[in-house]
């Protein structure tokens, strides 16, 4: 073990994304910080990080060496906590990357409580829809909605997530509910962001694809939302953005037998190791408690769906 320094300096750098930045962590000079990485890409044969004069950058061997050595340094914090009995207690920064909107609306305004019940805790909140790299990048956990494919990261499912078709009252004045998919892709102005042009939709027939377009084209996941509730088209939306134009009847569900994938939901995912830091436990489990298999966004998602289909019925 007399590489555990060495190994702690390496997951430091790769976390701060600087030796400089390192150093300033674990008080000791550049110098000496890239003088111990050489000494540990020596002694292991192989080299670790790609250095730049503007970043570094893990090699494949260094990849796979941080996600062990991470597992390594938690599994002697957690011990170390265990015999000094602080185990139950949330220390340091907590750094958590998560997608913009839902960062902002479901994340942010709980912060507080949680803090405040884990007063010797930080953390650095990330607001981001790009899918970062975790462990290169030096999260601690990521928030994502997806459906998620196997990997070599840990993820919890902490809530459903439904996407459903929606519009405003005043587009639906304008051009009419929609009747079928077929006549949703063409009679109607579908809003969506670039990276999401084609809808995939599970209803009574089975999984059927709709190709969007129209006068407004965006990367904004938020601009579709501010569009739809201008009345610009109809879109297809989390209940977890929508719910509270839904309960005040900005916003109406078209064609509710409609809906995204069932397997897309809310994780938390994480670097795979064995124990888990005491900080990174009980933040998960926070969210888990803070949404469950009901989240409060849902309240009501029944009478919004029957509404739906009362305004989707021909017969009307």
């Amino acid at each position: 073990m007399s590489s555990f320094p060495d190994m702690e300096i390496f997951a430091r750098v790769v976390g701060a994304g600087s030796m400089s930045a390192a150093g300033r962590e674990m008080g000791l000079s550049p110098a000496v910080v890239s003088k111990r990485l050489r000494r540990l890409e020596d002694r292991l044969g192989t080299r670790l990080l790609q250095r730049t004069t503007r970043q570094l950058t893990l090699t494949e061997a260094g990849q796979g060496y941080y996600e062990r050595v991470v597992a390594i340094l938690a599994s002697v914090e957690e011990a170390e906590a265990f015999v000094s009995r602080r185990s139950a207690v949330a220390r340091g920064t907590l750094r958590v990357s998560a997608p913009t909107s839902f960062g902002r609306m479901h994340i942010a305004p709980h912060l507080s409580k949680f803090l405040a019940v884990n007063p010797e805790l930080a953390c650095n909140l990330d607001l981001s829809d790009a899918l970062v790299d975790i462990v290169g990048e030096g999260y601690d956990l990521a928030i994502r909605i997806a459906e998620l494919e196997d990997s070599s990261l840990v993820a919890r499912r902490l809530a459903p997530v439904h996407r459903v078709l929606c519009a405003a009252p005043a587009y639906l004045e304008k051009a009419g509910a929609p009747l079928s998919i077929a006549d949703l892709q063409d009679n109607h102005v579908c809003v969506s962001t670039t990276q999401q042009e084609v809808w995939r939709l599970a209803g009574p027939q089975g999984i059927e694809l709709v190709r969007t377009g129209g006068p407004i084209r965006t990367n904004s996941s938020e601009v579709v939302r501010e569009a739809l509730l201008s009345g610009a088209g109809v879109a297809l939306r989390s209940t977890w953005d929508i719910g509270p134009e839904l309960r005040a009847g900005q916003l109406s569900i078209v064609l509710p037998q409609y809906r995204a994938s069932k397997n897309v939901g809310l994780f938390a995912v994480y670097p795979s190791r064995r124990f888990l830091p005491a900080k990174v436990r009980v933040f998960i489990d926070f969210l888990a408690t803070l949404y469950g298999l009901s989240p409060y966004w849902d309240e009501g998602l029944d009478n919004w769906l029957e509404a739906g289909a009362t305004v989707d019925d021909p017969a009307d």
